[in-house]
């Protein structure tokens, strides 16, 4: 099946706690009719799936359910216009129901109203596109209730206030259970105080009463999801615990209710023990959704630059209305200090509009009619009316959004070791723990039953696939939120693996390591001649031509704050230059060649006119009323950050290779001044392609910079495609990665950043497969025959949660990344950063 006919879908899953969960809800989807791959995100909680046109949504939610899990929908009304009878309802039911992620939709003629019921992920445009494909229109009816990010975090929210309730309660009642069975352990006089005043049997009819409540109260979250698994055969985090947690409590049980069944010596109880593990791992969990709700703040970040309503012009007022309801074609009215709510082009007033959120840029940026604005900017201190081109998910803050999602979403090749390792690890450690208690029972000292049983417990809770399952998704989610902060977008996930490992960076020339367009660079006059009087008159030859190079001196002139006259009789000479009379003088400017047409020598500018060839800059001459008055320049000039993002990438230790379409002599000069260490010019499109063929063959893996126009067969050959974004050119499709400041120092950011997310996924996944290599012997008594130590199963609990934690607090880290080779942006108010 190709890969353009299939349908992406994010769903949010509640429920998922580790790494065989994923597996489970990953296999669950997969194994639905019409679904093409999908892969799970725990840190995240979203499942990504594609499928086909057979592909049916309520079969994956229901799949979802039968696998334990939630997905999460919700109720969007639409109100419907055209619609006449009941084969027009029929129409747009069945048209409603084949959208993708819809899970049912009723249409109700009288009341024009279709109500769809749908996965969470799903855009409601995608509602509007269908309903319109068959004929009628829609319009989302938006209640006052929370978007999709309100009703992520709300679910969030609830979950945690579950949880917190939750740990409480069971820390309430096995507080008493912990200190008084520590306090018998370890302070003399306490055992014998405690039988005297209250008495061994009665005490341990209250410990039982208190682990019966934490057990069946709070822990029951874990019976609900870990018995069910176990009777299916695919055991995961939640089995666990319930084996390790039952286990304890049911031997105590039988030693407080029917000790005559136990051997003799055996004879002992470990309430504290199950009411600890489920107490630990519940707080365990707390920290956990906590610290993974701060994983996605970047994503919270950017839905804040959105604005919720528009004033629009309906029916010849100005109304304020939601901004779903907003569509293209729209006259939307904005006031200062307003965010804009959609994409647009002026068409009347003016103002200054911060643009800083996508440019990085602090300067508000002049706009009047004819401009292109962008949804989720600032309007300043005007006032304008703009006509609405992209609305919903088309607008540019949509499509960062988006951008962003996608890669945090996204599953690296290092995750297909982990998915390998955790799809056997929960069976492995049922059966080590097994082992441990069959080799205790077996081989132990006196009391063996007790030993067996306290060593095989600890071995179930210290066993973690929670920290495995987060190791990777954590990093990814806060790596990319950090790279869109900095103005890196990662359009796809892998390319955050894939840059750490580039040898050699290949950039394409104009536009960008140059600006793109000409610019007047320098001006060096004849005796007797000023610059101002010169360049005006020249300007004013020019001002009349559409040369880029005409057009380059006029803006040069303008710049300089210059008056430019009006020019009488002017006469262009193609190939040579042009002639005009300005204010009574006759203006002459063109190549060398013309000044020799007209008699006038230039001999006196040759040494300078020789340097500006070889700095890849255009040289022009202007002579007034016969007379050589000076020597111009014009050239494309090397962007700002180029020279010091360039000595970044070599500091790195990589190769910094142009490749360009130009004359070799331009390019040569271009390299020479950047200290490139390749040039590859005179090439067209494909012979781009080819040129980076050949450098991945000398070098490795190639990372290709271009400006995603006509750079798109080079950008999708290397292994890396990185795309300077410019405003709307945000989307490019061939890119892995786009730079959405257009400032070329995010090359080197965005290496910076893959190579430390990478090392960060390794320091997660050394300390949580380290972890359990370690801990999993000594759980089982290992250190015991040489040391005589043994690990409580209170310990494991503690030191299993602790695992989980470390994993997620190390991946956070990175939400305070520098770059090595510091990149300075300017502040920018409203941005993401």
């Amino acid at each position: 099946m190709s890969q353009t006919t299939l349908v992406p879908i994010d769903i949010p899953v509640l429920g998922m706690t580790c790494a065989s969960c994923v597996g489970r809800v990953e296999k669950a989807i997969a194994a639905v009719p019409g679904v093409a791959r999908a892969f799970v995100n725990l840190a995240a909680g979203r499942a990504h799936v594609e499928f086909n046109a057979e592909g049916q949504m309520p079969a994956v939610a229901e799949a979802i359910r039968k696998a334990g899990y939630e997905p999460l929908e919700r109720t969007i009304d639409l109100k419907v216009e055209g619609m006449t009878c009941a084969s027009c309802v029929g129409r747009v039911e069945r048209a409603l129901r084949a959208a993708p992620g819809v899970l049912s939709a009723q249409v109700n003629l009288a009341t024009e109203r279709a109500t769809v019921t749908m996965l969470e992920g799903v855009d409601a445009t995608a509602l509007v596109s269908a309903v319109e494909k068959a004929g009628y229109r829609a319009t989302p009816i938006l209640e006052a209730g929370p978007d999709l990010s309100d009703r992520e975090r709300e679910a969030r929210a609830a979950e945690i206030h579950a949880l917190k309730r939750a740990a409480v309660f069971s820390a309430l009642a096995t507080l008493p259970l912990f200190l008084i069975e520590m306090g018998r352990h370890l302070i003399p006089g306490v055992h014998h105080l405690l039988a005297d005043t209250v008495g061994e049997q009665p005490w341990r009819l209250i410990s039982f009463a208190l682990a019966t409540l934490v057990l069946f109260g709070p822990g029951l979250r874990f019976y609900r999801k870990g018995v069910p698994n176990l009777i299916r055969r695919t055991p995961d985090m939640n089995s666990l615990v319930v084996l390790g947690a039952t286990a304890a409590f049911a031997y105590s049980s039988v030693a407080t209710f029917a000790p005559a069944l136990l051997p003799a010596g055996a004879n002992h109880v470990y309430f504290e023990a199950a009411a600890v593990i489920v107490t630990l791992i519940l707080v365990g969990r707390l920290f956990e959704a906590q610290a993974k709700g701060r994983t996605s703040e970047a994503i919270k970040r950017l839905m804040t630059l959105q604005a919720k309503t528009a004033h629009v012009e309906r029916d010849g007022a100005v109304r304020e209305i939601p901004i779903a309801e907003v569509v293209a074609g729209d006259i939307v009215v904005v006031r200062p200090g307003e965010r804009l709510p959609v994409d647009g082009e002026v068409l009347d007033g003016a103002s200054y509009v911060d643009e800083s959120m996508i440019t990085g840029e602090p300067v508000p940026v002049e706009k009047r009619v004819g401009a292109g604005v962008v949804g989720g900017t600032v309007n300043k201190t005007g006032a304008f009316r703009f006509r609405a081109t992209k609305v919903g998910a088309a607008t540019l803050l949509a499509q960062i959004v988006r951008m962003v999602e996608a890669a945090q979403g996204a599953k690296l090749p290092i995750q297909a070791m982990v998915d390998r390792v955790t799809s056997w690890f929960v069976p492995a450690v049922i059966a080590a723990a097994a082992l441990t208690f069959a080799a205790w029972l077996v081989l132990g000292p006196s009391q063996a039953l007790s030993f067996a049983l306290v060593n095989a417990v600890a071995v179930l809770i210290i066993a973690c696939p929670c920290a495995m399952g987060l190791a990777t998704p954590t990093s990814i989610m806060v790596g990319t939120g950090r790279a869109a902060e900095l103005g890196v977008l990662f359009r796809r996930g892998e390319a955050l693996q894939g840059l750490r490992d580039v040898q050699a960076v290949a950039f394409d020339k104009t536009g960008t390591l140059t600006l793109g367009q000409p610019a007047l660079t320098d001006v060096i006059l004849a005796d007797g001649f000023t610059e101002a009087d010169v360049l005006s008159a020249v300007a004013a030859v020019e001002r009349n031509s559409e040369h880029p190079i005409a057009q380059a001196i006029v803006e040069g002139a303008q710049a300089r704050g210059l008056t430019i006259p009006e020019p009488d009789d002017f006469n262009a000479l193609p190939g040579f230059g042009a002639e005009a009379i300005v204010e009574g003088r006759r203006v002459q400017v063109g190549a060398d060649r013309y000044m020799e047409t007209l008699g006038v020598s230039v001999a006196i500018f040759t040494s300078q006119s020789e340097q500006l060839a070889q700095q890849a800059k255009t040289p022009l001459y202007a002579a007034i009323d016969g007379r050589l008055a000076a020597l111009l320049a014009v050239a494309d000039p090397i962007k700002d950050s180029a020279p010091q993002a360039l000595a970044a990438l070599r500091a790195a230790g990589l190769k910094v290779v142009m490749i360009t379409g130009d004359n070799r002599r331009t390019a040569a000069a271009v390299g020479k001044q950047l200290e490139l260490d390749e040039i590859v010019a005179e090439v067209l499109p494909d012979g781009k392609v080819a040129a980076i063929v050949a450098l991945q063959a000398r070098y490795g893996r190639v990372a290709f910079v271009g400006d995603g126009v006509n750079d798109a067969p080079a950008l999708a050959s290397a292994d890396i495609g990185i795309a300077m974004g410019a405003g709307t050119d945000i989307a490019i499709e061939s890119a892995d990665v786009v730079l959405m400041r257009g400032d070329l120092r995010g090359v080197a950011t965005a290496i910076d950043l893959s190579r430390s997310v990478i090392r960060n996924i390794r320091q997660n996944l050394i300390w949580a497969f380290g972890y359990n290599v370690v801990l999993i012997p000594v759980a089982a008594g290992l250190l015991y025959p040489a040391f005589g130590l043994l690990l409580s199963p209170m310990v494991a609990a503690g030191a299993m949660a602790l695992s989980s934690v470390s994993v997620l607090a190390n991946a956070l880290r990175l939400r305070t990344f520098k770059p090595t080779r510091p990149v300075e942006y300017p502040a920018a108010q409203g941005s993401i950063a």
